[in-house]
């Protein structure tokens, strides 16, 4: 158990009084470099926050309620409006609730297109799986026959997610902890595989949050309001809604809060793929600065080779602030991410008022399948090449590299003593590969085991986070190390993305990431393993080609190629 003593830090695991807070839809969005008093939060006047909760007490209800197939989105559009005013006339008989109204649509259409075509003044959310085609499935080979059975509902089918409004969220300025799960937990049910709550959570939650992440909080999670669902062969629109009468948040409040959100919602969705992003770079600076960082690399190697040292790695990390002549669409940015990232998760986070969080991650924290859990190991980089044999013999040269097989070994190592830590059994296959990526290779490894409880699930993130990977060993000599050297604030990057829904859980690392807003450009983030053996040069210019899918469309001349195909 001395992982989820060391994890400790990073999640809060004791019980703890919720500080009242709420986000406002009205609030201004603040520039990075502009003032912000963290008091400062009026009351959200379309949503409550579930922290504030009662977690020991059961909603009275959690439900799902399925309309027939229609055609088209505006179809859909359409059904759901008539299914709330229904349910306004009939209301569930519950001081406290959620229910989920979905529409099946038979045609696949893109849930990025759907997110892109949707007014920009509601929180967003986009959650997009990666393609695991071609890796095995451990969950598969760990779980019960019973277990698989459950597993072959439609949301296995599930390609993305786009969300706007929130039916409720959950945010706090402290540390996500046991009972915040509990609070979330609270709203979702295996019944309801869908109900789902998105969001993230800090790298440091015990950091000092900085101006431009200052409306994330420590975590914020969010059940969208309306939701469009991308499945392989289908779609689906659905109106979610919550209320508990503790929270002064009534069924009423709830009910004309979506209507509201629903009259906003456009049903002509359009598929749209640009080769250019049509911007041009004014400017971009790197904190730190190529002269401070070859001084931080290297005083990382000093306390790694001291033997009264316990640090064997640390992952120094960058940002890049761009500024370009036109805002930066965050949709249309991660659309083009999505087009090269089909074995990566794509994911957007914008809470009211805040820049987007976006990110085309290739790492897995974690999937939670009912009792099963999986992970994995990914560490050390390689460019890709254009011929077959130049690519060929660069994944040989990172297979038998002596400092890349350290910095893997101790990612995989250490992930598999975190899950020995709250599983039975722990697989891990195959113990060391390379997987190629569009613009680089990784050593990987997949893990996997079996929850000795369904509750266990806080621990994994417990345990999980952060990472090796993104952190160091041991994390907390790593995690200190990080605050001392780094000048910035790592917000959300290389923190914990993803969902907790109530048969399943699933949460990819933030890396390869960015913060987009108005009117300021964005800030890139990227990092690096420091092991013995690192080398100042290298390394900086790994954290270059990290940052380069993100650059690359924006650095490009300022032209536009743009398909627009109308969907019915």
């Amino acid at each position: 158990m001395a992982s989820l003593h060391l994890s400790s830090r990073f999640l809060a695991t004791n019980t703890k009084k919720h500080s009242s807070i709420s986000i406002s839809h009205h609030y201004s969005p603040t520039p990075f470099t502009g003032l912000f008093s963290r008091k400062k939060f009026m009351s959200c006047s379309m949503s409550m926050n579930g922290c504030e909760g009662d977690f020991k007490t059961p909603l009275g209800t959690v439900e799902t309620r399925t309309m027939s197939t229609v055609l088209s989105p505006t179809a859909a559009t359409e059904r759901l409006i008539s299914a709330v005013s229904e349910l306004k006339s009939q209301p569930p008989p519950f001081s406290s609730g959620v229910v989920r109204l979905q529409v099946p649509i038979d045609q696949q259409i893109g849930a990025i297109d759907w997110l892109q075509a949707q007014d920009e003044i509601h929180p967003r959310c986009f959650f997009s799986r990666r393609s695991d085609v071609g890796r095995p499935d451990l969950l598969l080979d760990l779980a019960s026959d019973n277990e698989n059975a459950n597993r072959n509902g439609s949301d296995r089918d599930l390609v993305s997610v786009a969300g706007i409004g929130s039916a409720v969220f959950f945010r706090d300025l402290d540390a996500f902890s046991h009972d915040d799960w509990r609070s979330i937990r609270r709203f979702l049910s295996p019944n309801s595989p869908l109900i789902r709550a998105y969001g993230g959570m800090r790298f440091d939650p015990n950091g000092k949050i900085s101006v431009e992440w200052e409306p994330f909080g420590a975590f914020y999670f969010s059940v969208p309001q309306v939701e469009f669902n991308e499945f392989g062969g289908s779609s689906m629109l659905a109106a979610t809604l919550a209320w508990d009468d503790e929270l002064s948040w009534t069924l009423e409040n709830a009910i004309e809060a979506l209507q509201e959100t629903m009259l906003q919602v456009s049903s002509v969705v359009v598929r749209l793929r640009r080769e250019s992003l049509g911007v041009s770079v004014l400017s971009k600076n790197h904190v730190p600065t190529k002269g401070a960082y070859y001084p931080a690399v290297e005083k990382a190697l000093e306390i790694i080779k001291q033997k009264s040292s316990s640090l064997s790695k640390v992952v120094l990390a960058r940002n890049s602030r761009v500024i370009t002549d036109t805002d930066i669409d965050p949709i249309a940015w991660l659309a083009q991410l999505q087009s090269e990232g089909h074995d990566a998760y794509q994911f957007c986070l914008q809470p009211p008022g805040a820049p987007a969080f976006i990110g085309n991650t290739p790492e897995r924290l974690f999937q939670r399948n009912q009792l099963g859990v999986c992970s994995e190991a990914l560490a050390a980089t390689r460019p890709r090449a254009a011929s077959t044999a130049r690519d060929m013999e660069i994944e040989r040269d990172l297979l038998t590299s002596p400092k890349d097989d350290l910095e893997f070994s101790i990612v995989r190592e250490n992930i598999r003593e975190k899950l020995n830590s709250i599983c039975d059994k722990v697989v891990v296959k195959p113990q060391k590969t390379v997987r190629k990526l569009a613009r680089v290779q990784h050593l990987y490894s997949q893990l996997a085991g079996r929850l000795r409880r369904e509750d266990d699930e806080f621990d994994i993130l417990a345990a999980l986070h952060p990472t090796p990977a993104v952190c160091g060993l041991p994390a907390e000599e790593a995690r200190l190390l990080i605050k001392e050297i780094e000048s910035f604030d790592r917000g959300m990057y290389a923190g914990p993305v993803g969902f907790f829904g109530g048969d399943e859980s699933e949460f990819a690392v933030g890396i390869r990431s960015a913060l987009v807003e108005k009117g300021l450009g964005a800030l890139i983030y990227a990092g690096t393993g420091i092991v013995a053996g690192s080398n100042p040069t290298s390394e900086w210019n790994e954290l270059d080609l990290k940052i380069s899918q993100f650059t690359k469309s924006i650095e490009s001349e300022a032209t536009t190629t743009t398909t627009l195909q109308p969907i019915n």
